[in-house]
């Protein structure tokens, strides 16, 4: 597996701006060498909208950190921001760990 891309995670925390509490991202652990595929793209309009999206897996190795990573969290690779759908196991024994992502495109 070649893991020849660089990831940072992200985890929200409840912050008061002053009139609210907010929830903002800040980085989470170190960042992580991945393998990236994209899996599909695409285009939307809606109330005369046009976002585009892509979807990717990212592959890492598996440790006590990845494993508490969840849909709530999210991923940065390249200046990109990825939501996070899904995280499973995978490989043999569960060495790795497969995240599925998507991102806006058009931002």
């Amino acid at each position: 597996m070649n893991l020849d891309r660089r990831i940072q995670f992200q985890r929200a925390t409840i912050t008061d701006d002053g009139f609210s509490q907010v929830e903002t991202f800040a980085n989470h652990g170190v960042p992580y060498w991945a393998n990236k595929k994209d899996v599909s793209d695409s285009e939307r309009m809606r109330a005369g909208e046009i976002s585009a999206t892509i979807s990717s897996r990212f592959i890492v190795r598996s440790s006590e950190f990845i494993c508490d990573i969840t849909p709530k969290d999210r991923l940065v690779y390249r200046g990109r921001t990825y939501e996070i759908n899904g995280v499973k196991e995978t490989g043999d024994r569960n060495t790795y760990v497969e995240i599925t992502a998507g991102a806006r495109i058009d931002q």
